[in-house]
């Protein structure tokens, strides 16, 4: 397909909208099945809101993400309230927006767009819907050292999250070594120096710490596996998971066997939709009501599997 016949696509959902309809949509490669139209439009017809959330995968448009730019400016000028943005965009849409949120500036990753006065303005909701999730479903865990596995948008966001929330240091590990090494650096800018650092030794990082937090697509539907050895799993070490599809990731189900208290990815991804949907509306949803939702959702089967986290 090519940019022309995409753009096509962005237009469609506006010119079969009623009048007063909310527009809004997610950008991403692999997004499959995602759970955020129903999440959003489900939640908003609750609250009385005439809203169209559309998706559009790039791998089905056929354009790069270098091209999000495009496809965000035909969706502003079609009347779009706002846009989801997830991988592998979260980075390259920064260009193409007029104004950052303090944290979306801080972790240079955005994943809510929302157009206002002709205006981008990019928000980050990853980050706060980690700590919601941490605070919630992991309420007294112990934060004094915890490793972190990735460096991209989503490991950036969880980053921030985790020293929010108050965590006292994270070992940063990434493929892609120079990228923990800048996360840590820009991380250490923010929340003080010593506290943040690119890992070396992952067994010895894991065996010391008190938690561990994966942000890598290893997990999902096209990227089964597990994102370290089984091994290192122990019951006192917390686990969490940012991937929610599949909800029992390998890195789930071998913490559980190993003892661990774990934190599935569905809290993340039900809090950070809760926030979006909110900028987009101006309206506070009911994020209990969207978790049983979710849970709903993800106890079906013909809704299995969706390929990236929202």
């Amino acid at each position: 397909m090519s940019l022309s016949s995409a753009i096509d696509a962005i237009r469609a959902p506006a010119a079969r909208a009623n009048p007063g309809t909310v527009l809004t949509g997610l950008i991403g490669a692999g997004i499959g099945p995602s759970l955020s139209p129903p999440l959003h439009e489900t939640e908003a017809r609750r609250l009385g809101i005439d809203l169209v959330y559309a998706r559009f995968d790039l791998d089905e448009l056929g354009v790069p993400a270098s091209e999000v730019g495009s496809l965000l400016a035909a969706a502003r000028d079609a009347g779009y309230r706002g846009l989801n943005i997830t991988h592998p965009c979260k980075q390259l849409v920064l260009e193409h927006l007029d104004e950052l949120s303090p944290d979306a500036a801080a972790l240079a990753a955005v994943n809510t767009v929302v157009f206002e006065d002709g205006r981008a303005a990019g928000h980050n909701t990853d980050w706060s819907g980690f700590a919601r999730g941490l605070r919630t479903g992991l309420p007294d865990v112990d934060l004094g050292s915890v490793v972190l596995l990735g460096a991209g948008g989503a490991g950036a966001a969880v980053a921030h999250g985790l020293f929010t929330a108050g965590a006292g240091r994270v070992r940063i590990f990434d493929l892609d070594a120079a990228r923990a090494a800048e996360l840590a650096a820009a991380l250490a800018g923010r929340f003080g120096t010593g506290r943040a650092s690119a890992g070396t030794d992952l067994e010895a990082a894991v065996g010391a710490a008190d938690g561990l937090v994966h942000a890598t697509p290893t997990g999902m539907a096209a990227h089964p596996g597990l994102p370290l050895p089984a091994r290192l799993l122990r019951p006192d070490l917390w686990v969490a998971e940012v991937v929610y599809r599949p909800l029992d990731t390998e890195l789930v189900r071998a913490a559980r066997a190993a003892g661990a208290r774990v934190l599935d990815g569905g809290r993340m991804a039900v809090f950070q939709a809760a926030e979006a949907f909110g900028l987009f509306t101006g309206t506070e949803p009911d994020a209990a009501r969207m978790s049983r939702h979710f849970a709903e959702l993800t106890a079906s089967p013909e809704r299995q599997p969706a390929d990236v986290l929202d």
